[in-house]
Formats: C-alpha cells, sequence, structure tokens
C-alpha cells in the first residue's frame, strides 16, 4: 500500500472518530451543552464541540494504534503458532468476556445486579460477529475468527481507560467512536490492497512481454 493511501486512511479514520464523539456527546454529556446555552454563549459552546471532537480525535488515535499493532501480532501469530493460532483466538475472544463481566462486577463489590454487566459483553460480541461475518463475505473463511478477535479483544483493551475511570459516561462515549474506527478500519483495508493491486495489473497486462517484442522484430527483418 502506498504512502498516500495509508495517509488517507488516517485522516479519514481520524475524522470519522471526531464526528462521531461529538455527535453522541450532544446525548452523553447533554447537561454540558445545556450550561453552555443558560445563559446562551457562543464561545463556550464552540469551545465545548471543540473539546469533544479533539477528544474523537484521541480515540481515533488509540483506535489506529491498536488496529496496526494488531497486524503485528497476527502475522507473529500466525508464524509462531500456525495452525493453532486460530484456537488460541477463540480462546482468548472467550476469555475477554468473561473478564467483561466477572472482573466489572467484582469491581463494585457487588452492589448492582450481575445480569446487567452481561450487556456489554453481548453487544460486543455481536457487532463484532456481525463485522467478522462482512469481513469473511468480502475475503475469505478464514478472516472471520481474526476479525472476531479483533472487534471484541482488542476492542476491549482500548476501553481499559474508560473503565478505569469507573464512569458509564466515559464508556458511551468512548465506544461508539472506538467501534466504528476499528470496523472501518477492518472493512476498508482489503478494498485499499485490492484496488491497488488492480491498479498494479493494468499497465502489466497492457505491455507486450519482451519475448513477444522480440518475435515481432524479427518479423519485419524477415520481411525486408
Amino acid at each position: 500500500m502506498t504512502s498516500r493511501k495509508w495517509v488517507n486512511l488516517f485522516l479519514t479514520t481520524l475524522l470519522w472518530g471526531g464526528l462521531i464523539t461529538l455527535f453522541v456527546s450532544f446525548f452523553v454529556q447533554n447537561e454540558h451543552y445545556v450550561t453552555a446555552f443558560n445563559p446562551f454563549s457562543i464561545w463556550e459552546v464552540i469551545i465545548l464541540m471543540l473539546m469533544y471532537l479533539g477528544l474523537g480525535f484521541i480515540f481515533s488515535v488509540i483506535s489506529q494504534m491498536a488496529f496496526f499493532a494488531y497486524l503485528t501480532v497476527h502475522q507473529f501469530g500466525l508464524g509462531m503458532f500456525r495452525k493453532l493460532w486460530a484456537p488460541i483466538q477463540i480462546v482468548l475472544i472467550l476469555f475477554t468476556l468473561f473478564d467483561l463481566v466477572y472482573f466489572r462486577y467484582k469491581a463494585v463489590s457487588g452492589e448492582a445486579g450481575v445480569a446487567s454487566f452481561f450487556v456489554l459483553p453481548a453487544a460486543l460480541l455481536l457487532f463484532g460477529w456481525a463485522v467478522a461475518y462482512l469481513k469473511s463475505k468480502e475475503t475469505n473463511s478464514k478472516a472471520f475468527i481474526p476479525a472476531l478477535f479483533f472487534m471484541v479483544v482488542i476492542t476491549s483493551v482500548e476501553l481499559v481507560p474508560a473503565f478505569q475511570a469507573d464512569d458509564s459516561d466515559w464508556v458511551m462515549l468512548m465506544l461508539p467512536a472506538v467501534l466504528f474506527c476499528n470496523t472501518y478500519q477492518l472493512l476498508v483495508l482489503h478494498r485499499l490492497n485490492d484496488g491497488e493491486t488492480k491498479a498494479e495489473a493494468v499497465p502489466a497486462s497492457n505491455t507486450p512481454k519482451k519475448g513477444q517484442k522480440k518475435k515481432k522484430n524479427r518479423k519485419k527483418k524477415s520481411k525486408r
């Protein structure tokens, strides 16, 4: 992939992360906007919007760093574990889902019902399953488990700062941006690679081979 396409992917993902976080902030952090509108202050509204836009940029950068890190880890896992890499990823997915339920429940010392802690892992699994299915349909069936691993395990790792803040608003603010950025990068990467491969194949197919050139030259000489 060319550097121009990498830069384009980075900037597009960055913009999406900022816009989604800004949009979600109107619902999750609406009390801040109410304060800025009562009494109305245009500068407070602009500063508030720029703050959430910048926060979304940070979420996007975290997503992109995790994505490139996973690409490296995935290649390392394929080279080291070979056929065992897929089962290892499945085990890590199950452990992550268990972690999202059990350890978060233990962190609140049983103050809330355990059933509520199943919502986030279940939603993350369903969403990741749908994205992995699309990825496997557009590429090949072997891409399903790595895509599911990325959407579940890597997304959970990215959300650690929000979990440590012990504030559900931060989780709700960060989760949509991270999920969208992860999904966008995962589904657009093979399209960029396919587009580059086709672009390289077109001029190669139009240029005659050296052997064909020599034969044509020989025919011209024989006619003379």
